[in-house]
């Protein structure tokens, strides 16, 4: 016994694995906790696999019900679309035209109440980021590499990308060149 440490226990026993009740010669108390161990570790492992199928159960029905709501909120739109279109025989033009100007005007306040922004880009430096470049032209009243014009708007919902704009692109390059002719 240890007289610096009367409460230590000895060398051999410190490094014996058995509980400290448990006699070393008892294989049925062995057993029984190692039975009780992997019947905890199955129960563990089944409520985890429980709370994963849960979260995704309804982070679906999450991810459902906001689809759902966004179409409901879409519908009016379209119900002016087909109004418009149902109008357009019988009006005249500038008519017609004003009762699409105002649905777009709706769908694009609806994007926007979701977090999705198109802002005018003409004139502003090309972002291969942002920016589709479909083809190049030359305006020198224009910046190099500025954005001539929008082919197709694009769109995006903060900083992330949902559509980039298609765009003709500026570029002054061959007129700083030196041109040789004969």
């Amino acid at each position: 016994m240890n007289t610096k440490f009367p409460n230590a226990l000895p060398a051999e026993r410190a490094a014996d694995p058995t509980p400290v009740g448990v006699a070393a010669a008892d294989p049925d108390a062995r057993l029984n906790d190692l039975a009780e161990q992997k019947e905890l570790h199955l129960r563990l492992t089944a409520d985890f696999e429980n709370f994963k199928r849960r979260s995704r159960l309804e982070s679906e029905a999450r991810a459902a019900a906001q689809k759902e709501s966004f179409i409901v909120e879409l519908l009016p739109v379209i119900d002016n679309l087909e109004r418009a279109l149902a109008s357009g025989a019988s009006r005249d033009s500038t008519q017609f035209h004003q009762g699409v100007e105002m649905t777009l005007k709706q769908l694009q306040q609806l994007l926007r109440q979701h977090g999705v922004e198109s802002g005018e880009i003409v004139g502003q430096p090309f972002d291969p980021h942002r920016h589709e470049a479909l083809s190049q032209g030359h305006d020198a009243a224009m910046p190099d590499q500025a954005i001539l014009s929008v082919l197709q708007r694009g769109y995006r919902r903060g900083e992330k990308v949902v559509r980039p704009a298609k765009v003709v692109v500026n570029n002054l390059t061959h007129s700083k060149a030196p041109h040789h002719g004969r």
